[in-house]
């Protein structure tokens, strides 16, 4: 995850937080990191730019919550695309009817609200489509259905921040992997040394600052780096 809205490019070469985690996937960190950053540079709002590994609408939520702006990619949990099948991206949600109009142009309105998982779910589906001549393109059942989550604006407005600024996301490839890069070089063809949560923190802490100097080094010179720690 790359953080913006630091005074400076000296900054964002940096790492403003880390966190050691047992926990195989990154879903459940992204607010957590978005606050742990805000206080380390001390801003009331901050720009983050993460991978779709990232995603989670519960964590999405929290950030825009916190005065955090994401530029995100939406993962995509429905194999509709991939089956060549048209996807709930391809309908378009309107708000003022509070309908979804599908490839087609019919209008798919809303019938019930559901609990799944957690999340209340309003579901919107047409009786026309069994005359449909695209219905083998969108759907193998009876008729389309979309479910619309109660923060399914947050998420739209994540993504049309996306499409409108896609530029973040090269960004966020030139940068960060290079810290980690830097560090795992440094490791050499080994895992962490040190066993238990606290102390593999401990050892990833250590190695985060003794990256910090020689990144400094690299990209403002020993000199001016002295100069500074003088101050």
């Amino acid at each position: 995850m790359v953080v913006d809205g630091c005074p400076s490019p000296l900054q964002r070469s940096l790492i403003v937080a880390h966190e050691v985690t047992n926990v195989g996937n990154d879903t459940a960190h992204l607010a957590n990191m978005a606050e742990q950053a805000k206080a380390a540079l001390v801003v009331e709002k901050l720009e983050v730019v993460a991978d779709r590994g990232y995603f989670d609408t519960d964590e999405i939520v929290a950030c825009a919550n916190a005065g955090v702006t994401l530029t995100l990619s939406r993962r995509m949990t429905s194999n509709a695309k991939a089956e060549g099948h048209f996807g709930k991206q391809d309908c378009a949600y309107l708000a003022d009817e509070d309908a979804y109009r599908c490839p087609a142009g019919e209008k798919l309105t809303y019938r019930y609200t559901n609990i799944e998982r957690g999340q209340t779910l309003r579901c919107y589906w047409t009786t026309v489509c069994g005359d449909c001549a695209l219905k083998k393109l969108c759907t193998t059942g009876k008729e389309r259905r979309v479910a619309r989550s109660q923060a399914e604006h947050i998420l739209e407005a994540v993504q049309e921040w996306l499409d409108a600024n896609p530029q973040p996301m090269r960004q966020r490839r030139e940068t960060f992997e290079h810290p980690f890069g830097t560090i795992k070089a440094r490791m050499g063809a080994t895992h962490f040394q040190m066993r238990t949560l606290p102390r593999v923190a401990t050892e990833m802490a250590l190695a985060v600052l003794a990256y910090y100097p020689t990144r400094v080094m690299n990209i403002m010179g020993a000199k001016p780096l002295i100069a500074a720690m003088r101050v």
